[in-house]
């Protein structure tokens, strides 16, 4: 029997799209390929998350990445809170499932600079029973660490709690700890999938 939910944050309860927000500037194509790997495909984005480097540290390892191209990545860098938007169907679906008697709450690799710049799309924080948000803790999925961290704070057992990810490494990594998962790819899919665990 399922007793706790536990949603990741990002392409689940809001849309991040960094393809869409780069290809807003109209670089030639090679350009946006050069930005694309040096920001949001380098390795070093997870140091976002992990909240230990400032905004401008991580910054700073992108323009490393490719130096020549310092002036057009930091530009980009400016605005990164245009990636996010906004959702009709986290409040809705949280409160559905509140009604039930289930908790929810929230894991996310999330950085300070997001969470500062994108409480826009994060209205759905004060529908939930709480949360880790990486920065905070300066842990990151999938490191079973921080999911031990999130069932250990919230006493949970996770025999009766399951975790929706976009990512199926992090779903893998909650499966080791215990976790039912779910591969979140939409909204139907995922309540076709919760149903199959019982929840309604």
């Amino acid at each position: 029997m399922i007793r706790t939910v536990i949603f990741d944050i990002g392409r689940v309860l809001l849309d991040f799209d960094w393809r869409t927000y780069l290809s807003s500037y109209h670089f030639d194509p090679e350009t946006e390929k050069r930005i694309a790997h040096a920001v949001f495909q380098n390795p070093s984005w997870i140091e976002f998350d992990r909240g230990i480097l400032s905004t401008e540290q991580v910054i700073d390892l992108f323009v490393k990445a490719d130096p020549k191209l310092e002036e057009q990545i930091r530009l980009v860098c400016k605005t990164l809170y245009k990636t996010v938007t906004k959702l009709d169907y986290p409040i809705p679906w949280i409160r559905h499932l509140k009604e039930q008697g289930l908790r929810v709450l929230y894991l996310s690799n999330y950085s300070d600079y997001y969470f500062r710049t994108t409480q826009f799309a994060l209205n759905f924080l004060s529908e939930m029973d709480g949360g880790i948000f990486s920065y905070r803790v300066h842990m990151v999925k999938p490191d079973h660490e921080i999911y031990h961290k999130i069932i250990s704070e919230y006493q949970l057992n996770p025999e009766e709690t399951v975790f929706l990810d976009d990512m199926p490494a992090n779903i893998e990594a909650a499966r080791q700890c215990g976790l039912h998962g779910i591969v979140f790819s939409n909204l139907e899919q995922a309540k076709k999938e919760l149903e199959l665990l019982g929840v309604h």
